[in-house]
């Protein structure tokens, strides 16, 4: 399935690749955050219909996202990434020169299928470039790495750009990276010999999990109850079709693995916990704090810097020294321990006292909890089916992110709005919502500590990759 005559020298080379459209597709997640009020003035948006910016792009990115997954197993993970990363780049193309807010929406909705192609099979060609343990954490390392700092970057530049060039820019800038990045994968990224369609080739199957996946989105960020009923019976329709299916797209045995299930069920909740942190705290430091949206992304800067530096340095030492779950778990401990540290914040919280001792903490946490689940999840893959895998965690990450925006928004608001109901103060009562979101959030990480220790020891039958290289070097 690999080519095993990929020279080691141009590793490096790859995992750059592959980290800079990372960083191109989370980047394009928060940079348009900022400059939706300029969008919807110019472009004319409804005060409804603003939402479709972000929702056209994440509903087609999260549906497609397994599919994917698989077709890198079916037609190689190259063929696959090479295709999301040019349509990525020329839907952010049409982004940037949509006249109306129809074409832009449509334009969002083409990102996303292009982000998903391009997502879905990241870290199965990561694990097959570097399947030996220890350069395999230093590059999952760079990676998380990529990923901290790009959420950061996007609040900033997001506003920069619109600021000084206008909204168009905040997509017209992924152009110049594209194709950067899509002329050195066409050199770097080694060639593979997939499955071949006939050994996936469930139409139906991929229908019922595609759409399923896309109503289930929808009805999260737009609170359609119709829409989530839906979506269950449409992915309850994939399950039953999997079952019975001559070639299924998702094969029994990965559906019955007690080890992916639970490794997956914790990435969820650590995402949700950090997609969800995020959000919250972006509107504390904004609406309690009277922080702008320059400031804000500023005030996130000092995480990803230390995200970056345990998740290259530290993470993978550490790692090799007491295993995957010790360090899950220690890594979950330090972010709860943050969370707890935010929820004391009062309406005057001074940022160096108060806020930034609280983000170091996550920040180290974070640096190895990434590396960490990833690497639980990819960790036994067979070589036929870590697009899937990898198509998986990538699911389990948007159903994660989904998850912790609506769950602690919802308690945010809710408990805003009780105390203000009491006559508390308005800006002690929003507070009092956000750090509540805090708490819940901490729960999160207390349920995915919960899981990790229940996460079944890897079977016998262990993955055995062959390596693109005779000599191992790290990232």
């Amino acid at each position: 399935m690999n080519d095993s005559s990929h020279p080691s020298a141009s590793r490096p080379a790859a995992l750059a690749v592959l980290c800079a459209a990372a960083l191109m597709i989370v980047l394009d997640s928060t940079i348009v955050a900022v400059a939706v009020p300029v969008i919807q003035s110019d472009l004319g948006f409804s005060p409804t219909g603003v939402a479709w910016i972000v929702n056209g792009y994440l509903i087609g990115f999260a549906g497609l996202l397994l599919l994917a997954g698989r077709l890198g197993d079916l037609i190689g993970a190259r063929a696959v990434f090479l295709t999301g990363l040019i349509t990525f780049t020329a839907a952010s193309l049409l982004c940037g020169l949509a006249p109306t807010a129809g074409l832009l929406v449509a334009g969002r909705f083409v990102q996303g299928l292009g982000g998903a192609l391009a997502s879905a099979v990241i870290f199965g060609l990561i694990v097959r470039l570097y399947p030996e343990p220890a350069p395999q954490a230093r590059a999952i390392g760079v990676y998380s790495f990529t990923q901290a700092s790009g959420a950061a970057i996007g609040f900033v530049a997001g506003g920069l750009l619109t600021d000084a060039v206008g909204w168009p820019w905040i997509f017209l800038v992924n152009l110049p990276i594209g194709l950067a990045a899509l002329l050195l994968a066409l050199r770097v990224i080694p060639r593979e010999q997939g499955l071949g369609l006939r050994a996936g080739a469930d139409i139906p199957g991929a229908a019922l999990i595609t759409v399923g996946l896309s109503a289930g989105v929808y009805s999260i960020v737009d609170g359609n109850l119709v829409f989530g009923v839906l979506a269950v019976l449409l992915v309850l329709g994939f399950l039953l079709r999997q079952s019975r299916a001559t070639r299924p797209l998702v094969p029994t045995r990965i559906l019955r693995s007690p080890r992916l299930l639970i490794t997956s069920a914790a990435m969820i909740l650590i995402f949700a916990t950090g997609m969800g942190f995020q959000f919250i705290n972006a509107l504390f430091l904004q609406r309690v704090l009277g922080y702008d949206a320059i400031a804000t992304g500023l005030a996130f800067v000092p995480t990803p810097i230390v995200i970056g530096l345990m998740s290259l340095f530290v993470a993978p030492r550490v790692t090799a020294r007491f295993g995957t779950r010790p360090v899950l778990l220690a890594g979950l401990a330090l972010l709860a321990a943050g969370l707890l540290l935010l929820t004391r914040m009062p309406t005057d919280a001074h940022y160096a006292l108060e806020v930034l001792p609280a983000l170091i903490i996550m920040g180290l946490g974070i640096g190895v909890v990434i590396p960490a689940i990833i690497m639980l999840v990819m960790d036994g893959a067979a070589p036929e089916d870590t697009g899937l895998i990898s198509g998986l965690a990538n699911t389990a990450q948007q159903a994660g992110a989904a998850l912790g925006l609506s769950v602690l928004a919802v308690v945010a608001a809710h408990t805003t709005s009780a105390h203000l109901a009491t006559g508390t103060e308005a800006l002690q009562s929003l507070r009092d919502g956000y750090t509540r979101a805090y708490l819940v959030a901490a729960a999160f990480v207390l349920a995915a500590m919960v899981l990790t220790a229940l996460i079944p020891a890897r079977t016998s039958t262990a993955r055995n990759e062959p390596q693109l290289s005779q000599s191992p070097t790290g990232p």
